[in-house]
């Protein structure tokens, strides 16, 4: 009698295809394994998201692609239509919405996430122009402090602040698309966070620099709204 119900429960198993008693305890012991797995990669993320952010912009500027996994990319962007606009140019940067917005006339034509001055380097609000522009310009003050193999020594470095070890010599920083709009402050292409992170320049992410830069000649006016 047990061989025959032991026989009737396997062929019911095998014809609705139900794993039998003991196949599902391996099966809910296997599938336990996941939510921790959840729990490893989670905790993982929050601590990438809780390191300083020194340390996520140097990661992020060596492997985007590997951090673009765990959280979103740090550089935004923005929007322009202003090539076949008419109207005399005008940048407004506001450093509350970090953001500036290209004007053509009256018509907003353009608008871009920027990162301006953080704390100690403030970008000076004011009324400014266009004053200079240079398509590859390298910074004459920032950059790092490298060995003769090209092994960075000191990063971030303000020459103006910054002794050079012995043994090493400066490398500057590179600063695309730049237009100066007052003494050493200018607008260029650079690594732009979702806060203030700079020595007092309006950084303006990729794409958007360049689009900023041919439609805006010297002379062109600079506004910057302060906090």
């Amino acid at each position: 009698m047990h061989t025959v119900n032991r026989l009737t429960r396997e062929a019911i198993f095998q014809r609705f295809r139900i794993a039998p008693p003991n196949q599902l305890r391996v099966n809910t012991r296997h599938s336990m394994r996941w939510p921790r797995l959840v729990q490893l990669a989670l905790a993982g993320a929050v601590a990438v998201s809780f390191s300083s952010c020194e340390d996520t912009q140097q990661v992020q500027q060596q492997a985007p692609h590997t951090l673009g996994a765990i959280m979103p990319q740090p550089t935004p962007g923005g929007w322009f239509e202003g090539e076949g606009a008419h109207g005399e140019p005008k940048i407004v940067i506001n450093l509350n919405e970090q953001k500036a917005y290209f004007y053509k006339g009256k018509r907003l034509v353009g608008e871009s996430t920027v990162s301006s001055g953080k704390k100690g380097f403030s970008t000076p609000a004011g009324h400014y122009s266009v004053i200079s522009k240079d398509k590859n310009h390298f910074s004459s003050e920032f950059g790092d402090y490298i060995d003769r193999s090209g092994n960075v020594v000191v990063s971030n470095i303000d020459v103006r602040k910054d002794r050079c070890p012995k043994g090493a010599h400066f490398d500057p920083a590179k600063m695309p698309y730049c237009m100066h709009f007052t003494g050493g402050y200018a607008m260029h292409q650079g690594y732009v966070p979702p806060y203030a992170a700079s020595h007092g320049c309006i950084r303006i992410p990729q794409g958007m620099a360049e689009k900023f830069y041919n439609n805006a000649p010297v002379g062109t006016p600079v506004i910057v709204r302060g906090e």
